[in-house]
């Protein structure tokens, strides 16, 4: 139960911390709007590295599908534990936006555009064109996996948490701009699914149709990086 529970409250931690800052960052009568692309990305590696440390110990810390769905394939994971683990990442991605709009909720009726709104939920592609916003979402995770992979195990204990913190913070700021760098299903759909759901001012369409770019993107991108770190001869 506790690495179900430390996925489900790690995830939750994610969301808070991650769709956070967007929501300071662009919603109108927020302290910090303006503040901009740079507070983003280095604060989605925190909001990554945090709970990491907090949760890495009792789950190893995956907060995304598409990572326990790899490491599941490496045999890193049990099989058994990939439903019970999705379920609460994707039960923590919900609650966690959940709560970004209670507290940001004065900010959320400020800001008129629904397209600011939507984007403190979930990401989005600067140019729509699937095929390309799948593969920049397959690279990223592919980057995020199999940097993962390969951090040393014989790396001072927490430094590997560090080591993401940095992976997550070199992909955004390398290839954020393509399509928001999701990387991870349930850090898009969750609070998508929130979105949906809350009475949200003005908030307009959740773009349901963008969907199987942050599904198949980061799951394909995490399966090759396994298997290629598999397959070399180390």
């Amino acid at each position: 139960m506790l690495p179900y529970i430390a996925e489900l409250i790690g995830t939750m931690l994610l969301i808070i911390l991650g769709d956070g800052v967007v929501a300071n960052v662009t919603l109108n009568k927020s302290g910090m709007k303006g503040a901009g692309s740079i507070q983003i990305t280095f604060a989605w590696g925190l909001a990554v590295m945090i709970p990491a440390f907090i949760f890495g110990a009792a789950s190893g810390a995956h907060f995304n599908p598409a990572l326990t769905i790899a490491l599941a394939i490496d045999g890193s994971l049990s099989w058994g534990l990939v439903p019970g683990y999705i379920i609460a990442q994707f039960a923590g991605a919900i609650l966690g936006a959940c709560l970004v709009y209670a507290m940001f909720k004065d900010q959320f009726d400020a800001t008129d555009d629904p397209g600011t709104k939507l984007g403190v939920f979930s990401t989005g592609p600067s140019v729509p064109n699937m095929p390309l916003n799948i593969l920049s979402e397959a690279v990223g995770t592919f980057v995020l996996v199999f940097a993962i992979k390969g951090i040393p195990a014989t790396a001072a204990p927490g430094v590997e948490k560090f080591m993401v913190f940095g992976i997550i913070v070199s992909i955004g700021m390398s290839l954020g701009g393509l399509t928001g760098y999701a990387l991870n299903p349930a850090r898009d759909l969750g609070p998508r699914i929130a979105h949906t759901l809350l009475p949200i001012k003005g908030k307009g369409d959740s773009n349901w149709g963008y969907a199987p770019v942050v599904i198949a993107g980061p799951v394909i991108g995490a399966i090759i990086a396994v298997l290629l770190y598999g397959a070399i001869p180390w």
